[in-house]
């Protein structure tokens, strides 16, 4: 691993994902987790703040990057609800099957290596019952847009420590079975459309 992947890239990336406008997205949809957590990228814990600790009883935070786990040491110490942190990459995760009320994909699916494995494993340890909690960045259904992702990802990619323009969010879901019950598309207020394009919402096993 080079030293900007190392020590600069995540640096740069968590505070990108801090900025206000995208701190305001996370408002919106963490605090409607319930149960027990699977949040995929846990990272420098961006969302902690926002769980409900009545409504939460535990946090599984996976992530296989100590650089960016690194970045959230004191935010970990900090969470207002019990938190188990495991080192291991999304499309392998060590749980079981169906033990897991809520997962939380936030600015994740952009960066991990194989989104449709990492989604079918999402689904393997959701209850039948649980639902996923999304809110992610990717390709925009404009023509123009989209070319111009395409043609920026690979630079963007060397920048953003892994992070991809072009991941079609709620096809991936679709793809791995899951039905998705309330979406919302928009691009984010004050970023450049290539990067903005967002999509929150939940979807079910």
């Amino acid at each position: 691993m080079s030293i900007y992947s190392r020590y600069i890239g995540p640096k740069i990336v968590s505070c990108l994902c801090a900025m206000d406008d995208i701190t305001a997205e996370r408002e919106r949809i963490i605090p409607l987790a319930r149960g027990v957590v699977l949040e995929i990228g846990m990272g420098p814990g961006l969302n902690l703040p926002f769980y409900n600790p009545l409504h939460v009883t535990r946090i599984i935070g996976v992530d296989p990057n100590d650089a960016f786990l690194h970045l959230g040491e004191v935010r970990h110490r900090s969470s207002r609800v019990p938190l188990e942190i495991m080192r291991s990459p999304a499309e392998e995760l060590p749980l079981g099957d169906g033990t897991v009320d809520t997962a939380v994909i936030t600015y994740t699916l952009c960066s991990v290596d194989d989104p449709e494995r990492a989604l079918g494993e999402v689904r393997r340890v959701l209850k039948p019952d649980g639902r996923v909690l999304f809110l992610e960045h990717g390709l925009s259904p404009e023509e123009d847009v989209a070319r111009w992702q395409h043609r920026l990802n690979p630079i963007w990619r060397s920048l953003a420590v892994g992070c991809n323009l072009t991941r079609p969010v709620a096809e991936l879901l679709q793809r791995t079975g899951f039905s998705i019950s309330d979406i919302e598309e928009y691009y984010l207020g004050g970023t450049p459309r290539v990067l903005g394009f967002h999509c929150r919402g939940i979807a079910l096993p």
